[in-house]
């Protein structure tokens, strides 16, 4: 009888040389098998080498006839049967073991070389119809009342769980049906709560806008210009002539006094006033509002109405323009492009009158570097040429923007006194472009853009080390004033997003520079408050 240990050596070998059995039997099958068929084999060569009635003949048949009962029986074995049909295999082998120790007993005396022994026959044939039996008949008619009441009661115990899975579900969805009630109250109460806390916040904001916009309103400008003795200062001139501010020191190099003015913009909003000591402790000569009578007071400044109007138009092109119409007739600034849309120019129209107020000014002479924040929120510098070309820029942002004009000044100081190296390459789009390294070989700034040949980004890195170690910077806000002029001697102004766009330009040249200005100061009055209708392009002058 075949058992299911799995160390036997039989299994062992089979599922070494035949592949994992899932059953003992189903290894012992097999090997029952290969030993009929060698041992069939075995015998009937030595029966057709043997004479009748000697001991090689009776060693055949004795051979032949147990491979034969092996090989009928170990297909049976194999199959994953029931123990009944296994036992009953088992049995028709024993049949056949007695039937060949009868023989052995009964060879040659009473073992007929015609008919053999008819008793012996039988008992063999008999045997081997039992295996069949165990192989085919008793899977057929053996009764399946155990698996069935095994499948039942299995049956039994799923229809029992599902019900308390479905019980269970069951009390999940009134839990989730009362939460779905309760969540929708609340989200209704909230939904009253923030449609509050937004008409509070839109208020809030609109007041925050206001004084934001007084805050930005100036009636003074600054000037950047060198003394007598050589030295470059700065003033804060009101629009009524007067001197209200200056520097009150000499720099030796223009960018310094670029950057104590941005000093003083940055911090005299919210700086303190403090009185000395000494001068609290001295008696005043007069007291109350007489000690105020001899203080110049600034002019009170209002709001004054626009004296020019937004024009909206269709170039002859399709293209929608806008364009800043004086109340005298002239054309003080426009959109310079076309948009491809009414509601693009429209969009254009609104960032000019929220950024051409404080917009400050960077004059090219011939190039400046602007200091700005992009649309992630990180400070960059770039170095515009007078034309509107971008030089070169960062390559990367700042967190902060001391940070974006130390490297600035980096910049200018290296290629002024040659710490940093100019590199140039060629791109794999076939463009030229250079690079700027410190010592270490860090990037400090790149071309931002590509030249069509060598030559031209080397004229480009020789333009570079002559203009920028000199140029002017400027923090640029939501937007700047670019002062330039151009190849026919005019002089010319532009609107700089900080994005790089150019969102408004003079659309014409003026002879001298201060011209130039009192156009800026003209757009900066006017075009905030301008009303905006729509015009044919024939309008135009």
């Amino acid at each position: 009888m075949a058992t299911d240990d799995e160390s036997g050596a039989l299994r062992s070998a089979y599922e070494d040389r035949i592949g994992t059995a899932d059953t003992g039997d189903e290894a012992y099958g097999y090997w029952v098998f290969a030993v009929g068929v060698v041992v069939g084999v075995v015998g009937i060569a030595l029966f057709m080498s043997s004479e009748s009635a000697t001991t090689m003949r009776e060693a055949s048949i004795v051979l032949a006839s147990a491979g034969i009962a092996l090989l009928v029986a170990g297909p049976v074995i194999r199959l994953p049967l029931q123990r009944t049909a296994t036992y009953t295999t088992y049995l028709g082998l024993v049949m056949c073991a007695a039937a060949i120790v009868w023989f052995t007993v009964v060879f040659p005396v009473d073992w007929s070389t015609t008919t053999g022994n008819r008793p012996v026959a039988l008992l063999y044939a008999a045997g081997l119809a039992i295996i069949g039996i165990g192989g085919v008949f008793v899977p057929l008619l053996s009764p399946t009342e155990t698996r069935t009441g095994a499948a039942a009661a299995a049956s039994g115990q799923r229809v029992s769980e599902l019900e308390s899975e479905l019980e269970s579900l069951r009390e999940d969805r009134d839990e989730l049906a009362q939460q779905v009630e309760r969540d929708t109250a609340a989200s209704e109460q909230a939904g009253t709560d923030a449609a509050a806390a937004q008409t509070e916040l839109e208020a809030e904001v609109e007041a925050l806008s206001a004084e934001l916009d007084s805050l930005r309103t100036s009636s003074a400008q600054f000037e950047l210009y060198p003394d007598r003795a050589g030295e470059y200062r700065w003033r804060l001139r009101h629009r009524n002539g007067n001197v209200i501010a200056s520097s009150g020191e000499g720099y030796t190099r223009k960018h310094n006094a670029q950057n104590g003015l941005q000093s003083v913009r940055r911090n005299a909003l919210g700086a303190t006033v403090v009185q000395p000591p000494a001068a609290a402790a001295e008696e005043p000569a007069e007291t109350g509002e007489d000690a105020l009578d001899d203080v110049p007071l600034l002019p009170a400044v209002t709001e004054t109405e626009s004296q020019a109007t937004f024009e909206l138009f269709e170039d002859r092109g399709g293209d929608w323009r806008w364009r800043l119409r004086h109340d005298n007739g002239n054309v003080i600034a426009d959109s310079g492009e076309g948009y491809s849309n009414r509601s693009g120019v429209t969009r254009a129209l609104k960032s000019v009158r929220g950024n051409v107020g404080p917009a400050d000014y960077l004059r090219f002479d011939p190039v400046s570097f602007e200091v700005f924040r992009d649309n992630a929120r990180e400070w960059r510098w770039r170095l515009v040429h007078k034309n509107g070309n971008i030089l070169g820029d960062s390559g990367e942002g700042y967190t902060r923007r001391r940070d974006a004009k130390r490297a600035v000044d980096t910049v200018r100081s290296g290629v002024a006194d040659g710490s940093l190296a100019f590199e140039t390459f060629e791109d794999r789009g076939g463009d030229w472009r250079w690079r700027l390294r410190a010592g270490n070989d860090e990037l400090v700034a790149d071309s931002g853009e590509g030249y069509a040949s060598e030559s031209g980004v080397e004229e480009a890195v020789e333009r570079i080390g002559r203009y920028a170690p000199d140029a002017d910077a400027l923090d640029v806000g939501r937007a700047a004033f670019e002062v330039y002029e151009d190849r026919g001697g005019k002089w010319r102004w532009r609107l700089r997003h900080r994005n790089g766009n150019i969102i408004a330009d003079c659309g014409q040249g003026y002879s001298e520079r201060t011209a130039v200005y009192d156009a800026i100061e003209g757009v900066k009055r006017n075009a905030p408050a301008a009303d905006a209708h729509e015009a044919s392009d024939d309008d135009e002058e």
